[in-house]
């Protein structure tokens, strides 16, 4: 039991506290920051808003957020909250708390959340440890690490958490944070008479470096550092205090983690790409962070075979030197030799020709082996009784030191290893080693007879269920539309924490392929027809509840009214759709409601079919051969013509260019409009035919009709396509435009 002593300790504690403890947010209202995975819409703000956490990892550099997310998340469930501290805690405070929540669970049906801070800290048995109690639901884990999860957490508990990754706060972040602190009279400074100027403000929201716990620490000690104004007891932070509370920027970079492979990893990729400026900078970064220069020798001397290769034989050589150099005379003058090294590197011809070598590693290991062919054999044993040896052209006999034979196994004849590149000392070699290549090659085909011609080895009767069958899958529009799909969804760079908005939800085939995409996101999906409705709600049963999408009913004329979310207006990301500008009543208003609901850098992604394009019935067949069904036919592919260019007609009396126009004048930037036309074989049906034939004005036949063609050509049209439907399939045309455009974002 908790003594009088315990209570007044806890709260002296509390009162002393840092600043930046104590401003450590309580509500998802108060954060600030990581708005790609708690912006409103989100997965995981939806998953805290409606308590319905599953087992969690955040990862993400230190003062960043992940514990005081694990915070939010306690004061917001109505599940016991526990916290351990993976540096401190063991195996035996976690069987404690696997008991006391077996007890919850068991006589409350009281579930426990288990927050563990620093948790690659703990070794592989403790975190066995704790896996079979996160599986079996005794308790939802809430992981925190600086470490990438990938490496640092046991698999089976990465298989089985959501890896939510943490980024860097933005300069406006920090400030906000500072600017929030400040004003805070309960637990900040707004008892206070603060004022801070912009010019300082922005040098502690800059050198923080996206650490908010570092910033708070700075303005504290600007604070209470700094005398009042006799007259008005106001506090004055000017630049000079700003930077006297925060003289040195910390460089995040931890030998044996991420920062360490991440930082020598973009080193080697700014040399492979001969940037000698980044080059220096993360060189640079490592050097600052105390990073052993031998070790980045040693990448340096793997990067000289690797990239440079051939295309310079001297950068081995002058690596090795370097690094001997610096041996000799250590640090700080070793800096001129490690540098030195870095910018021959990264201003050096590169080839990565010596790759070819793993190619013929793997090939060893995957393929059968080849045998040396007998030429090659050593003849010094067995010459005379296998004839080993027996063939071999000695090259140094030959001019040039060179002569054509077959080196590689019988196996491999012709096979490709060693590739040279146009570069440097290599572009020397490339032509003299492809001339050889060629010259072997001719040699081997001169031996080589002619191959048979395939053996016919198995035959099938025609199936007429079969073929009936085939007739349905080639009529089916599952090709044209995936084509669509990934087209539409490869010109977005599409985050897994993005919202998506499928406007042709009907058809659902992008409403899965966003849900695939954007797993910690979210997707809005319209449905116009409600049997599409249902068979989405139906499918959708097996997928956990917080990641289904969400569908909005009702034609896209009032899709404004449904997005609203408790009373916000519900932005996205990327919002894609085939075929909806032809859904909607006005266009030009129904663009500026999608401009408006997506959020800055957000992208719109369209495919519509064009019906000025459209497949011309009379196209579908030949125009007879005499003379009066030769006018006819003129006739009808002049009515049809009329019936696609009518500028009165809603329904064709546009374009590409309409829509880019349309585009731009809703708001949208970086527009491109692309048009591709799609082919298949379908089979005209009757039902079609008496579609398109109905005795209605706007039906086909009505608006040839009112082009003026005369009812019986238009019989007779009928009568052509009718025997069109007695036949397998015709080919038909479709002309689709794909326009993709983009909100930008403001410049400040």
């Amino acid at each position: 039991m908790p003594s009088l002593f315990d209570h007044v300790r806890e709260k002296k504690l509390k009162e002393e506290q840092p600043l930046a403890a104590r401003m450590r947010p309580r509500t998802l209202d108060e954060y600030i920051g990581q708005k790609h995975i708690l912006a409103p819409g989100r997965l995981l703000r939806r998953a805290i808003q409606a308590d319905q956490i599953s087992s969690l990892i955040f990862y993400g550099p230190p003062g960043t957020g992940k514990t005081t997310l694990a915070s939010v998340i306690a004061n917001t469930t109505k599940g016991r909250f526990v916290t351990l501290n993976a540096v401190m805690a063991g195996i035996a405070d976690l069987r404690s708390i696997v008991k006391e929540a077996r007890q919850q669970l068991g006589e409350f049906q009281k579930r426990t959340i288990l927050f563990i801070d620093e948790v690659h800290r703990w070794n592989k048995s403790q975190q066995d440890g704790l896996l079979p109690w996160v599986e079996n639901g005794t308790v939802i884990l809430i992981g925190a690490t600086t470490e990438n999860p990938y490496f640092t957490v046991n698999r089976a508990l990465v298989s089985r958490s959501r890896i939510f990754q943490l980024k860097k706060l933005t300069v406006e972040d920090i400030s906000e944070i500072i600017q929030q602190a400040i004003g805070d009279k309960e637990r900040g400074f707004g008892n206070l008479l603060v004022d801070i100027d912009n010019d300082a403000l922005n040098h502690l929201s800059d050198v923080a470096n996206g650490d908010a716990r570092a910033a708070l620490n700075a303005l504290e000690l600007a604070v209470e550092t700094t005398s009042p104004n006799l007259k008005d007891q106001r506090i004055h932070i000017t630049l000079d205090v700003a930077e006297e509370s925060i003289q040195h920027r910390a460089v995040l970079y931890d030998k044996e983690g991420d920062c360490h492979y991440d930082t020598i990893s973009a080193f080697i990729k700014s040399m492979r790409g001969s940037d000698p400026d980044a080059t220096f900078y993360w060189l640079a970064k490592m050097v600052y962070a105390g990073e052993d220069p031998r070790f980045i020798f040693r990448r340096m001397i793997i990067f000289a075979s690797e990239d440079i290769g051939q295309a310079d034989p001297q950068a081995l050589q002058f690596v090795m030197s370097a690094a001997d150099a610096y041996d000799r005379i250590g640090m700080p003058e070793g800096h001129y030799p490690l540098a030195h090294a870095a910018l021959y590197c990264a201003t050096a011809p590169k080839s990565n020709s010596v790759m070819g070598f793993f190619d013929a590693l793997k090939m060893v290991g995957s393929e059968k082996e080849g045998e040396v062919p007998n030429h090659l054999r050593d003849a010094s044993r067995d010459k005379e009784g296998f004839g080993h040896g027996a063939g071999y052209q000695y090259p140094h006999a030959y001019r040039d030191h060179w002569v054509a034979q077959q080196y590689l196994p019988d196996s491999m004849k012709g096979k490709v290893f060693y590739e040279p590149v146009e570069m440097g000392f290599e572009k020397h070699l490339a032509e003299e080693v492809r001339r050889r290549r060629e010259l072997q090659l001719a040699a081997l085909r001169e031996n080589e007879g002619h191959m048979p011609p395939p053996e016919v080895l198995t035959f099938s009767p025609t199936d007429g269920n079969t073929e009936q069958w085939l007739a349905r899958a080639v009529d089916s529009l599952s090709v044209t539309l995936a084509a669509i799909r990934d087209c539409l969804f490869e010109s977005a760079s599409l985050q897994r924490h993005h919202l998506v908005l499928d406007l042709s939800g009907d058809l659902g085939v992008f409403t899965w392929e966003a849900l695939r995409r954007v797993p910690e996101g979210g997707v809005w999906t319209c449905v116009t027809k409600k049997a599409s409705g249902d068979l989405i709600a139906e499918q959708i049963q097996n997928i956990p509840a917080l990641s289904r999408p969400k569908l909005l009913f009702g034609n896209l004329d009032v899709l404004g009214e449904k997005l609203q979310s408790d009373g916000k207006p519900m932005d996205f990301d990327f919002m894609v759709g085939r075929n909806v500008c032809s859904r909607v009543l006005d266009r030009k208003a129904f663009l500026e409601l999608l401009y408006q609901h997506l959020l800055p850098g957000g992208q719109l992604a369209l495919a519509e079919t064009i019906p000025r394009y459209g497949q011309r019935l009379s196209a579908l067949f030949s125009p007879p051969a005499n003379e009066e069904g030769g006018a006819w036919y003129l006739r009808v592919r002049a009515a049809e013509e009329k019936i696609y260019h009518a500028k009165d007609d809603l329904l064709v009396n546009w374009d590409e260019k309409t829509l880019q126009t349309e585009s731009e004048e809703a708001g949208f930037r970086g527009i491109h409009a692309e048009i591709k036309v799609f082919h298949r074989e379908q089979i005209l049906q009757a039902s079609q035919l008496l579609r398109w034939f109905e005795d209605r004005p706007d039906s086909y036949a009505g608006r040839l009709l009112n082009q003026g063609l005369a009812k019986e050509d238009i019989q007779y049209f009928r009568q052509q396509l009718a025997q069109l439907c007695t036949r397998k399939s015709v080919r038909w045309e479709t002309t689709v435009v794909y326009i993709t455009a983009k909100k930008m974002v403001e410049s400040r």
